[in-house]
């Protein structure tokens, strides 16, 4: 039976290379790119991974990485013609499933239903409902380590930033916060785990305060964006 191909919505965080994790573990498909959104600045949006700790991801998990840049790309290509080209390629590769790691947005599900109707692709929500308690102790018990890159100063202090996500991280958490960080409270760079060839080194930088947000940088001498 031929396998299913995927792309997998990508965002340098935990919730999607656990996605990424089961569905490598699962037959029926076959995982044949990655796709992010990158900010004007080169950045992932919300996590602020900066773009050459993105493509170290990709390399080190062994697959292509797809990129879209948010307004208006150096080429003058607006996001939804990049969009539009982007899709075309997937199909060209007889893609025809784009995979999310979203966890239970209701709202953001039925944003992505609707811009993806008519493309010809359909999507799959891996980790879709699963209780966030669960999911926190089986992302970190698979294996995967991550850091916290940036925190909405109104749900957590400035001093969870930098931490490893792990057991001690979630106990740490006021009883209000989702230990998977859904709503926005916090956000990952994932370094390791079972589906990377060898972990990211990473150092923590600067921090910085955008409005609400609280970002660290993380530096690394593995690669460039001039090597991918």
């Amino acid at each position: 039976m031929e396998k299913i191909k995927i792309w997998l919505s990508w965002s340098t965080g935990k919730d999607c290379a656990y996605a990424l994790h089961q569905l490598m573990l699962n037959k029926k498909y076959e995982i044949k790119g990655l796709l992010t959104t990158l900010t004007t600045s080169r950045a992932v949006a919300m996590h602020g991974t900066p773009e050459h700790l993105l493509k170290s991801q990709a390399s080190e998990l062994g697959l292509p990485l797809y990129c879209t840049e948010a307004g208006i790309n150096k080429y003058q290509q607006s996001f939804e013609q990049q969009m539009r080209t982007l899709l075309k390629t997937a199909l060209d590769q007889n893609v025809s499933h784009i995979a999310f790691g979203d966890l239970f947005l209701e709202d953001i599900r039925s944003y992505r239903e609707e811009k993806m109707k008519g493309t010809g692709i359909e999507l799959l929500f891996p980790l879709w409902q699963k209780p966030t308690s669960e999911l926190a102790k089986s992302i970190i018990n698979s294996g995967f380590k991550a850091i916290i890159t940036s925190i909405n100063l109104k749900a957590l202090p400035i001093s969870f930033l930098g931490r490893s996500y792990n057991e001690e991280f979630l106990s740490d958490l006021p009883p209000s916060i989702d230990p998977c960080g859904e709503n926005g409270e916090f956000h990952t760079f994932v370094f390791d785990g079972p589906v990377f060839q060898s972990p990211i080194v990473v150092d923590l930088g600067k921090i910085t305060i955008e409005g609400d947000h609280g970002f660290v940088q993380l530096n690394s001498n593995k690669f460039t964006c001039e090597d991918h």
